[in-house]
């Protein structure tokens, strides 16, 4: 019963310590979304790029 006991305390450790990195990388997530967003504050993040023409440069001879 001591085994399974301290399997159950170290496994309990682990998802905590698991949840504790989840979190921290949402917020870096967060601050990176946001830094993003106030250099660009009209711009969406699902858009594409803001110009798609291609045909404005010369092809090389």
């Amino acid at each position: 019963m001591h085994t399974f006991e301290l399997h159950t305390l170290r496994m309990a450790e682990l998802h905590r310590r698991a949840e504790q990195e989840r979190l921290v990388q949402e917020a870096a997530r967060a601050r990176r979304v946001a830094r993003r967003a106030a250099r660009h504050p009209g711009r969406k993040e699902a858009e594409g790029p803001l110009s798609t023409d291609r045909k404005r440069f010369v092809h090389a001879a």
